[in-house]
């Protein structure tokens, strides 16, 4: 039984990892509805219109945590602590996250709050590249932090810290109106799809 607990852990994780990618997936096409789009746009304007200077100071400040960038960042300071291999991995599944974002967001095109609709949206950054679905910012740090949580074998608080600061992330995406809560929503399980799947680090 001990022989094949690693092999069931790993289809534990591919069939966990289907179940977040077709989640992710439902909403997408669920928000593509007329339905969909009016419950997206009512929860991105309740959440976009401001909440006082003292918010909008933490959302910005913490907003660009989910790019391909500080995840970069991140992943060397792990490194230069001696936690290499950790490091590696976490990096490479966030990367992964970001180019599957990317083929997705040029098939989908969905334009972004603020073409839809520029006089409803409160822009408070720059405006980005890419298209809307899916969020890329949170599903980068929802892998990233997945995978190194496992390599480092964290659990409880730090482990929920974490999963705590990809949810801020992705918050935040909606909050400086680039993204409807539909778009951070399936990044977010995109990136967690990603964390289950990718392969546990080897000694």
């Amino acid at each position: 039984m001990t022989a094949h607990h690693p092999r069931s852990m790993r289809l534990g994780r591919i069939a966990w990892g289907s179940v977040l990618v077709g989640a992710a997936l439902a909403v997408g096409r669920w928000s593509s509805t007329r339905e969909g789009r009016e419950v997206d746009r009512e929860l991105f304007g309740e959440l976009n219109r401001g909440h006082g200077q003292d918010v909008d100071r933490v959302f910005f400040g913490v907003t660009e945590l989910g790019s391909l960038w500080a995840a970069g960042a991140a992943a060397s300071a792990l490194a230069l602590a001696g936690r290499r291999r950790a490091a590696a991995s976490a990096f490479g599944a966030a990367g992964v996250t970001w180019l599957v974002g990317q083929a997705l967001k040029r098939a989908i095109e969905r334009p972004r709050p603020y073409e839809a609709d520029a006089d409803a949206t409160r822009l408070l950054i720059g405006p980005p590249a890419a298209s809307s679905w899916p969020s890329s910012h949170p599903a980068v740090l929802a892998a990233w932090t997945g995978v190194a949580a496992r390599e480092l074998g964290l659990s409880g608080a730090p482990r929920a810290a974490l999963t705590g600061l990809a949810l801020a992330v992705a918050a935040s995406r909606v909050y400086v109106g680039v993204h409807y809560p539909s778009d951070v929503t399936s990044g977010f399980l995109l990136g967690r799809a990603v964390a289950a799947v990718w392969p546990a680090g080897r000694s």
